[in-house]
């Protein structure tokens, strides 16, 4: 008998968009029997290719603490009438009180407390109630989906009485664009890069003062940093790049297209990942995936998900970063291995298995 299972995919347009995508995507492939209604935002027009599914808009704002919103969003979940409803993220509404589904990608925003456009205080209120929403969206999930063992480690010793309901499903990485790759204006080889917004725990101040250190020895190096500038951190950029000695080599070209991403991974030296935190850490396997060497920190989930197809050096030590990095330039041999280990190593995860694992919980629950 077929069941009816809402999956909200309000976040299709941030970082864990990728996630919701591929996993309705291969649900769509491998699931022709049960009924599914996907939640998406106003004005995106998202098309399904199986009949057994169909999309519903979601007016209401991903973060709302507002007591309207928070009860208008139940009121749709209720009157869909679901068997299930898996939100791909912890922010839901409070008074649903159905069976649901989370995914919680990582606890970052708990260890790592991000800049606001908000006055002190506001900001202040506004994590307590995150927090509270947190443990809420928990308390009440028949099963939590973690992208690794560390978070569902790291889960349950914040929150004990998730150890019995969380369960790791793994993510996975793209296989490369096939469009042609388009260089970026302005990049010289040879370079090493990172992608991503630069958030405190992204770790690119230290990245950039590892750079200072290579650049005595490799005056010819660039130093890559593209990534959507969120405005919050903007100015904090700006000042470490304006700290560097060499801030000429420093390339932060924006916002970049797929194409020219691609070129990135297929042309850098290494691609480097000096994070404090992560849950699942894509674009190293993304980097995987292109043949690009992978520089990593040794923190969370990453060397969980990288195995030995990456280099290590501790986050929090600038020298020893730009030792691992210098090991990395300076060895073809050792550049050759790991783009060799990183292929095998990409090939470990598929977003099929993710949706078919997903899957086999909706059953159980």
């Amino acid at each position: 008998m077929s069941k009816h299972i809402v999956i909200d995919a309000r976040n299709r347009r941030a970082s864990t968009g990728r996630y919701t995508d591929r996993l309705v995507e291969n649900l769509q492939e491998i699931d022709k029997t049960n009924l599914y209604t996907i939640l998406v935002e106003p004005g995106d027009d998202w098309q399904m290719k199986n009949p057994n599914f169909t999309t519903a808009k979601c007016r209401f704002r991903q973060f709302s603490f507002n007591p309207l919103d928070q009860i208008s969003f139940a009121w749709q979940l209720y009157r869909l009438r679901p068997n299930l409803v898996h939100f791909t993220m912890t922010q839901q509404p409070l008074l649903y009180l159905g069976r649901t589904m989370t995914t919680t990608h990582d606890l970052t925003m708990l260890w790592y407390n991000r800049s606001s456009r908000f006055p002190p205080w506001l900001h202040a209120i506004g994590i307590v109630l995150y927090r509270f929403m947190f443990w809420w969206a928990h308390k009440k999930s028949k099963k939590i989906i973690v992208p690794s063992k560390f978070v569902r480690q790291e889960l349950s010793r914040y929150q004990p009485f998730t150890s019995k309901k969380s369960v790791v499903v793994y993510e996975a990485a793209d296989p490369p664009v096939k469009d042609k790759p388009d260089p970026v204006k302005g990049v010289e080889k040879p370079f090493i890069f990172h992608v991503g917004a630069p958030y405190p725990h992204k770790n690119l101040n230290r990245l950039i003062q590892a750079f200072d250190v290579l650049k005595v020895g490799r005056p010819d190096l660039q130093l890559v940093l593209p990534g959507k500038m969120q405005n919050q951190f903007k100015h904090d950029f700006a000042d470490w790049v304006g700290a560097s000695k060499h801030k000429d080599s420093i390339i932060a070209p924006g916002f970049v297209s797929e194409p020219q991403l691609k070129w990135l991974y297929e042309n850098a030296e290494a691609y480097v990942l000096p994070s404090m935190s992560e849950g699942f850490g894509l674009p190293g396997l993304e980097a995987m995936a292109h043949g690009c060497p992978v520089v990593s920190s040794d923190r969370t989930c990453l060397p969980e998900i990288y195995g030995d197809a990456a280099e290590y050096f501790p986050a929090k030590d600038v020298h020893q970063m730009a030792s691992a990095i210098e090991k990395v330039l300076s060895g073809q041999k050792l550049r050759e291995k790991l783009a060799k280990k990183g292929a095998i190593q990409f090939k470990k995860y598929s977003w099929r298995k993710t949706a078919e694992q997903t899957l086999a919980q909706y059953m159980k629950i």
